[in-house]
């Protein structure tokens, strides 16, 4: 599959007999849920099932998840072991992981490390900032770094070292303000398309059979909130995939 080959409902950047490598669209959610929106994993099931012309329902497994209003690179394993090889690798931190997000003012500094210990409101689908120690506190560790300033909005560069649920909205309001259109976590106002403003720009794994690392990335949306300079170098750039 080349980059950026696609079809009307899915943006594929890569596929072979183990993986399938998309950009997901905000707005999708990775797996159904109660709204009863098609999910990307239907999407991309019957993607596999039209392409490759399979018989009954394929096999496809979902190893990590991006939340329902961002956009940016999932990968799904095509295989039982593609999906158990990749799971460990999320699991054991072995996959690197950049987002764009942007923040409606700079922070102080133009790089660090914000280091939190989050607590999940699993009913509430939330997340609160607590003690180290507390109960059910678990360590999230997010690297930064001031990317773009236009105006009042400024592009950061999270690399999350960890993978903790609303990490990287949690850390941005950690930095002075939340990412734009993140209503849960303070932003002032939504964005047109109900969206937050943060993006899976890259993806680094290794091939779960080959063992070669790979890298995937794509493009922030093309809309008015992602209208700085480098986020349109970007797009001239388009989709990469390296190591396939």
């Amino acid at each position: 599959m080349k980059v950026g080959e696609s079809d009307s409902d899915l943006h594929v950047l890569f596929s072979d007999n183990h993986l399938l490598v998309v950009a997901k669209p905000a707005g999708v959610p990775i797996v159904p849920d109660s709204s009863g929106d098609e999910s990307l994993l239907d999407i991309a099931r019957h993607w596999v099932e039209v392409t490759f012309e399979k018989p009954g329902r394929a096999f496809l497994g979902v190893v990590h998840r991006l939340d329902r209003p961002v956009s940016g690179v999932v990968v799904f394993a095509r295989t039982s072991k593609g999906a158990a090889r990749l799971s460990s690798q999320f699991a054991g931190l072995d996959v690197h992981k950049t987002y764009w997000g942007i923040m409606g003012r700079a922070p102080r500094g133009h790089s660090g490390t914000v280091t939190q210990w989050l607590r999940k409101d699993r009913k509430a689908n939330r997340v609160h900032v607590v003690a180290q120690g507390g109960a059910d506190a678990r360590e999230a560790v997010t690297h930064w770094r001031q990317l773009d300033l236009d105006g009042a909005r400024a592009l950061i560069e999270f690399k999350p070292v960890t993978g903790r649920s609303h990490q990287l909205r949690l850390a941005a309001k950690t930095l002075g303000a939340p990412l734009l259109g993140d209503l849960r976590y303070g932003a002032g106002n939504a964005l047109p398309d109900r969206s937050i403003a943060l993006h899976a720009q890259c993806l680094e794994f290794n091939h779960p059979t080959r063992g070669e690392g790979m890298r995937f990335s794509t493009p922030p949306p093309d809309s008015d909130v992602w209208s700085l300079p480098i986020c349109c170098e970007s797009r001239k750039v388009g989709d990469t995939v390296e190591g396939s």
